[in-house]
């Protein structure tokens, strides 16, 4: 068994691990940084880049947010179900954290508000400019793990602040003594038991995606049958259940939905290609939402979440296919770019004789809705109903956008089954603004403190797309809150000199 000694000990470093690390170092505090992984930045590195309100560039850019207009626009978002100091303090933070990542080198190409590409403002038409989206390290165009780069810069500032990392040592355990954490147990990959003790402990582990049985037991979903969420290797909610353990209380965990299809990765292709403003129903044949809204990840997985079997299908007809291969898709993004179409036929006809079990093709829409599992009957009235709105160029059941309404009626049809997804958990140690572990009766545990997604509980029951970013941004901002909060109640005991 090895023993060691510091004043600050972090579990996990992902982003707000790294957030976490740096500030306590910078506020002079000796740190070890447990990570269960052989490198930093966990599900960070998948990502794009953090919100911001106030940051320098917002202010290059003439976008005028305040801190405290973000704060109502969150709080009104969440009807008030949240905590209202941690949200006030977490944006009131975010524009200088930016500018703390920009010191230490970190680069941003600018910043954007949710996929605000013109033919998908609609969806996105209350979103703010908040994202700050980084420069990927090859310096191309900003893509998905673009923020990697950010992750390289962080990592690099904390091994020159003299952080200690402790690669493929996972926690186990937090050390409590009474009633306060005074450090934490682990695990190196000889086996060896590694025992830090420490002044403070914060845990920010990144929640339970990638922990099918969590997921079942803590939410309403199951994983890879109502649920496909990115499960990043070692989001086990290890933290979560060792705060639990030390006696914090539970906050209800969320997914943090969108949606996606099984094994998405191999499907890139058509999972882009029907996120498009065409038809979608239900298994029981009938439209649910405005497809002029799908582009909305958030909205469209809720409304996945509330259908019969919580499945959707997305449909178009071989007429659209025609035009979205010489024009384009009318929806892009970041993530699914222009030329999905140039691509479609070669994944479609893989995905097809594979035996893909969401996508179908047929000749007829009886055919369709057969080989689909959508209800025949009520399918063809939907169609029914659906080409007449067009015609007439009217929706007027959910009015949507002229543009987008497009009579399906030339063979062959081509439908793609639609899930619910999620980014990760988001959620369930009990903390307060100070990102201080609580009791069940909000008593603070001494010395314990969460950041991250394991401390997430202010999104309300969906992620606040009004202000994008806003997951990575909290990571960072918590993180940061956190360490401070540790080294503010630790000053008298330390030499700062």
């Amino acid at each position: 068994m090895r023993n060691l000694e510091t004043d600050v000990v972090v579990v996990a470093a992902g982003l707000s691990g790294l957030a976490a690390a740096i500030t306590a170092a910078e506020n002079g505090a000796s740190v070890i940084a447990l990570e269960k992984s052989t490198t930093t930045g966990g599900a960070a590195n998948m990502g794009m880049g953090p919100l911001g309100v106030g940051s320098r560039i917002q202010k290059d850019h003439m976008i005028s947010l305040t801190p405290g207009e973000a704060f109502r626009k969150h709080m009104y978002f969440t009807h008030y179900r949240v905590d209202a100091r941690l949200v006030r303090d977490y944006y009131f933070k975010s524009g200088e954290t930016i500018d703390w990542l920009m010191d230490m080198g970190v680069e941003f190409v600018g910043v954007q508000r949710a996929f605000s590409a013109p033919e998908a403002t609609r969806a996105y038409s209350d979103g703010e400019f908040t994202w700050h989206v980084c420069k990927p390290l090859d310096g191309g165009i900003p893509g998905p793990r673009a923020a990697t780069s950010m992750i390289k810069k962080m990592t690099e500032r904390a091994v020159e602040l003299g952080v200690e990392f402790l690669f493929e040592t996972p926690a186990k355990e937090i050390i409590m003594e009474d009633g306060k954490a005074v450090g934490v147990k682990a695990t190196d990959k000889n086996g060896e038991e590694v025992v830090v003790n420490a002044k403070a402990v914060i845990v920010c582990t990144g929640g339970f995606g990638d922990n099918p049985q969590m997921i079942k037991e803590e939410t309403e979903f199951e994983y890879a049958k109502t649920i496909y969420n990115f499960a990043v290797p070692g989001m086990k909610g290890d933290g979560i259940k060792m705060c639990w353990a030390a006696g914090a209380g539970k906050e209800q965990p969320i997914m943090e939905l969108m949606y996606q299809l099984p094994d998405n990765m191999n499907h890139f292709i058509l999972d882009g290609a029907f996120r498009q403003p065409c038809l979608w129903v239900n298994r029981n044949g009938y439209r649910f939402m405005p497809e002029d809204q799908i582009g909305n990840t958030t909205f469209t997985g809720n409304a996945i979440a509330s259908q019969p079997g919580k499945i959707a299908f997305s449909i178009f007809d071989s007429r659209m296919l025609k035009r979205y291969k010489k024009k384009g898709p009318d929806i892009v993004s970041h993530v699914h770019p222009h030329d999905l179409f140039d691509h479609f036929d070669e994944q479609w006809n893989r995905d097809i004789e594979n035996g893909y079990e969401p996508v179908t093709q047929a000749d007829t829409l009886e055919e369709l809705a057969e080989k689909a599992g959508i209800d025949v009957e009520g399918f063809l009235e939907q169609i029914e109903e659906y080409n007449e709105a067009c015609e007439a160029g009217f929706d007027e059941i959910f009015e949507k956008d002229r543009r987008y309404m497009e009579k399906i009626e030339k063979g062959p049809f081509y439908c793609c089954k639609q899930y619910v997804g999620a980014y990760g958990s988001l959620g369930g140690v009990k903390v307060n603004h100070k990102l201080q572990v609580l009791t069940q009766e909000s008593k603070v545990i001494p010395g314990l403190f969460a950041a991250g997604t394991d401390a997430c509980n202010i999104f309300g029951d969906s992620y606040p797309f009004i202000l994008s970013g806003n997951t990575m941004g909290f990571c960072l901002n918590s993180g940061r809150i956190a360490a401070e909060s540790a080294t503010a109640d630790l000053e008298e005991e330390w030499d700062f000199e």
